[in-house]
């Protein structure tokens, strides 16, 4: 059987526009989570490299999982499920969390139109993004998480507890929230610049 070789490596037929994992936390770990919520922390989202709040791109809540040992339990588990997913998948270089995980909160009227995570400035070093679900898939209605792949809208499965990882130039946005609360972790995982 012949092998394919670029530059000398052979090359990888794994790459997926997003990935999804399910199980990696139970139950009772999601509730943990859940009443991390503290109303004193938290902010209005920004948009990335931006301090004044723009609500015509993106509006919900959101505040931050500080990276503290009492944290480490989650930031372990999803660390070992990037790096597992990037060496199935992605084979970018990786360096860690360099930005705490998010928690966001979109209520009714809620959303984040189309966006990649990854840009200039600050986020320039983010490789690998991941949605964790909080939610039941039926506490909200609207609130897609949406991938545009091939000019095609494609939506990520929304059953409370699933991971979805994806490459953060990977055009996405979550749709408005028309009933109901969604909540979720926000991460990306970031590593030197692409060359």
């Amino acid at each position: 059987m012949a092998i394919n070789y670029s530059f000398g490596l052979p090359l990888k037929h794994n790459y997926s526009d997003y990935i999804y994992y399910r199980g990696l936390f139970l139950p009772h770990e999601i509730d943990k989570i859940l009443n991390f919520w503290e109303e004193d922390k938290i902010l209005k989202a920004t948009l990335s490299g931006e301090d004044e709040y723009n609500d015509e791109l993106r509006k919900s809540a959101v505040m931050f999982i500080d990276n503290v040992p009492e944290n480490n339990w989650i930031y372990s588990k999803l660390a070992s499920l990037a790096i597992n997913c990037n060496n199935e998948r992605y084979w970018f270089d990786l360096l860690g969390f360099h930005q705490e995980l998010q928690l966001t909160r979109y209520s009714e009227g809620d959303f984040f139109d189309w966006h990649l995570d990854f840009g200039a400035g600050e986020i320039s070093a983010r490789k690998l993004s991941m949605t964790i679900q909080l939610s039941d898939a039926d506490a909200y209605e609207g609130g897609d998480l949406q991938f545009m792949i091939n000019n095609k809208i494609v939506n990520a499965p929304r059953e409370k507890g699933t991971i979805i990882i994806f490459p953060s130039f990977v055009m996405h946005r979550v749709t408005p929230i028309t009933k109901g609360t969604r909540q979720s972790i926000v991460g990306w995982v970031s590593g030197p610049p692409y060359r």
